[in-house]
């Protein structure tokens, strides 16, 4: 997906990126910068953006919003702040922490003179009042209500899901598809939702930085897809994009289901209870637009609305086949592009699909080259190194159901990309230091094995071997898949780097007489 452009029609403005290693932050920055802003971004601790790639073209606050010396030396100079920051999961009194936040924000602001605050909020039903709404819901209200009326221009957009790898609501989406076949659910399940691609978001968060200074705005607006769905159908069309189904039934059940379904979000998915719940209790009321007034002062982005499930394509399109190991080792695969619906380096461990990991790694009495030799020659005659009754019936196991089995290699000793070893293909060759295989045999989902040598720090003679087996399932068989052979990944894989060790230690000392 082509990442955001909108051309700024103040190249010169200054603008202040509060929750900068946030999800929307760590995804607005860039489009700022390729706008022509200049951008100024804040953070408890510096050192935590330097992981960006964008980290020396912008400038750096150290700031804690909670010290309004700190925001009123964060603001100085700046035209257009944008409130980004959230305490959902973090402090146990968020709802007094967020408004003191806000209240140290509007004061600041206005103090410096700022032109315009902009401030993502959360969709609420029409005609609600804050005691009607869950506490998460009703603190981003009560720090949209002390942004507005403070003497600084406040835009307010309000939005519902937003659909983007990474985004907490998504990846709970993402997590129940993939490993629940059969879902049980609350009756929330049946209420409407409207998304909106983070995409778009980010458009309209951009646009709103480029308005001029006499236009004078300080209200709120809804911000959606355009497109509306009961929050079941959001798993179900999930589960169409990744090949697999999920049946759903929900249940009238007379619980506290807002604490419960937290729960059961936490238990069946890495998303955190902190999280999980607050988002389960704004999921129990409709999140859909009221107006498009935004329509009046933004246009829609020029290319359309993402629908979700083009929105879903395009957030699983990086996490596809080759480009999945990016987030692993982008030494070897093609880095990510400037696309905001793809993992960033500040999203959660949590966040992006599922993947396995079996890492093993021995020292070696044997230097690089003679160790590399054993690697490039993996595999096909020489076998894996380890059980070869066990590799042999997996074999023929795949080749029942249809896979390339035991295939073989074209040349013993030597490889290039794109060559078949059995049933994996070269994906990635750095001779003498990195084989990377991808699976081709029959799996609910994706398998790579990484190879690697490299010089002992102590020993010249001697070498690291490093032997890591990713997978990244795609539905709950593949889940059920990686923990059936898991006891066979116990001890075929030690046998196998092991094997691997002995066998380049067997080619030196046989050189070495």
């Amino acid at each position: 997906m082509q990442p955001v452009v909108v051309a700024a029609r103040h190249p010169q403005r200054r603008v202040l990126v509060t929750g900068a290693t946030g999800y929307v932050g760590g995804r607005l920055i860039p489009e700022l910068l390729s706008a022509g802003f200049k951008v100024r971004a804040t953070s408890r601790r510096i050192d935590s953006l330097r992981r960006f790639p964008w980290f020396d073209e912008v400038e750096h606050a150290e700031a804690d919003l909670s010290s309004y010396e700190d925001i009123a030396a964060a603001v100085e100079d700046v035209d257009v702040l944008f409130y980004l920051v959230h305490s959902m999961g973090k402090v146990k009194d968020f709802e007094k922490e967020e408004k003191r936040i806000a209240e140290n924000v509007a004061r600041a602001a206005s103090e410096a003179g700022m032109g315009r605050i902009v401030y993502l909020s959360g969709l609420i039903p029409q005609g609600s009042e804050p005691e009607d709404l869950s506490a998460h819901m009703r603190s981003r209200e009560n720090v949209a209500r002390t942004l507005l009326a403070s003497r600084v221009d406040t835009i307010v957009l309000r939005a519902a899901t937003l659909i983007g790898s990474g985004s907490a609501s998504f990846e709970i989406i993402r997590h129940l598809s993939e490993r629940l076949p059969l879902m049980l659910t609350p009756q929330w399940i049946q209420n409407d939702i409207e998304p909106i691609a983070i995409r778009d978001a980010v458009y309209y968060l951009v646009r709103c930085a480029g308005l001029p200074e006499e236009e004078k705005v300080n209200r709120g607006y809804d911000i959606g897809g355009g497109s509306v769905y009961k929050f079941k159908d959001l798993l179900s069309l999930y589960g169409r994009a990744r090949g697999h189904r999920n049946r759903i039934y929900s249940l009238p059940i007379p619980l506290p289901m807002d604490t419960l379904s937290g729960g059961w979000i936490s238990l069946v998915t890495p998303v955190p209870f902190g999280i999980a719940k607050p988002l389960a209790q704004s999921m129990a009321k409709d999140a859909v637009t009221n107006e498009h007034d935004i329509a009046q002062l933004i246009p829609d982005p020029p290319r359309g609305f993402l629908d979700y499930p083009t929105a879903v394509r395009f957030a699983l399109t990086q996490e596809a086949a080759d480009r999945v190991v990016t987030s692993w080792d982008s030494s070897w695969t093609a880095a990510a592009g400037d696309n905001p619906a793809e993992l960033a380096p500040n999203d959660p461990d949590w966040a992006g699909v599922t993947v396995y990991k079996d890492e093993r790694e021995r020292r070696v009495d044997a230097p690089v080259e003679r160790v590399w030799e054993v690697i490039e020659g993996i595999g096909g005659r020489h076998g894996w190194y380890s059980t070869p009754v066990l590799w042999k019936v997996r074999g023929i196991l795949d080749r029942i159901l249809g896979g390339p089995g035991l295939g073989g290699r074209r040349n013993p000793n030597s490889l290039t990309v794109g060559d078949r070893v059995d049933w994996w293909r070269v994906e990635y060759l750095e001779r003498p230091h990195k084989l990377v295989l991808r699976a081709e045999m029959k799996v609910d989902g994706q398998a790579w094995l990484q190879l690697e040598v490299e010089e002992g720090e102590e020993d010249p003679g001697a070498s690291i071997y490093k032997q890591t087996a990713y997978y990244a399932p795609r539905s709950w068989l593949g889940h059920i898949y990686w923990w059936g052979v898991a006891p066979f990944h116990t001890f075929v894989f030690p046998l196998m780097a092991a094997g691997v060790a002995s066998s380049a230690e067997a080619t030196r000392s046989t050189q070495a007489k």
